[in-house]
């Protein structure tokens, strides 16, 4: 274990145009929408530059506002190049040694869990963490040789079949993705959100109207 704590990781983290994130939070209207995928990708990125055994930490997107605040915090930028998996496949063909995706909608994320995370993760081996639904993938780890991500659809699945290990302990906070208004205030009444979350919350919140200080709500189900 002592070893693999003192690895060295590559850290992929994929980050959609936020004028195209989170459809899903249907309730914010659309300026909503844009602060809030660009505060939990910063939040995601501050933690992940704070993990003890992050090298490297590496934005993929086609955003150049993201772009820009990546760079301020010290990450190299490669493209999108047409899809999730293969544009994390093409990022991980740069490096050797381990690398290690995390989703960008982590804004709760606290990097001992990270950490830990990383720690289980034999040499190697494939390995991922399970959201906290149990079905989707927050975090796909592999040496960069055979790196091959399946981030979709009942990804928790699809990379078990392929012989990923799924990491175990509550890790909590990378287990935690948004995707619906109902994740984030869970989320919020906890008081786990990071900082740049906390405030575009905080600035709804506090604004006059009821309309855009009301709760977020998820849509109706049809």
């Amino acid at each position: 274990m002592t070893q693999r704590m003192h690895r060295r990781w590559v850290a992929v983290v994929p980050v959609k145009s936020p004028s195209l994130g989170k459809s899903r939070l249907a309730g914010p209207r659309a300026g909503d929408r844009r602060a809030l995928a660009l505060a939990f990708a910063l939040d995601t990125l501050d933690a992940i530059r704070a993990t003890p055994g992050i090298a490297e930490a590496v934005v993929v997107t086609s955003d150049d506002e993201v772009a820009h605040l990546a760079q301020q915090r010290e990450c190299r930028v490669l493209p999108d190049v047409g899809g999730l998996n293969p544009s994390l496949i093409a990022a991980a063909g740069r490096f050797t040694g381990m690398v290690v995706a995390v989703c960008a909608d982590l804004p709760a994320l606290r990097p001992d869990d990270l950490a830990d995370a990383l720690a289980q993760v034999r040499d190697g081996e494939s390995a991922y963490v399970a959201d906290h639904l149990g079905s989707g993938t927050t975090t796909y780890a592999a040496p960069a040789g055979g790196f091959e991500p399946s981030f979709g659809p009942d990804s928790a699945r699809v990379h078990e079949s392929a012989g990923a290990v799924a990491l175990a302990g509550d890790l909590t906070t990378l287990r935690r993705d948004v995707d619906t208004a109902g994740d984030l205030e869970e989320l919020a009444a906890l008081g786990l959100l990071g900082r740049h979350t906390t405030g575009v919350w905080a600035d709804r919140r506090g604004a006059g109207d009821a309309e855009t200080a009301g709760p977020f709500r998820d849509p109706p189900s049809r």
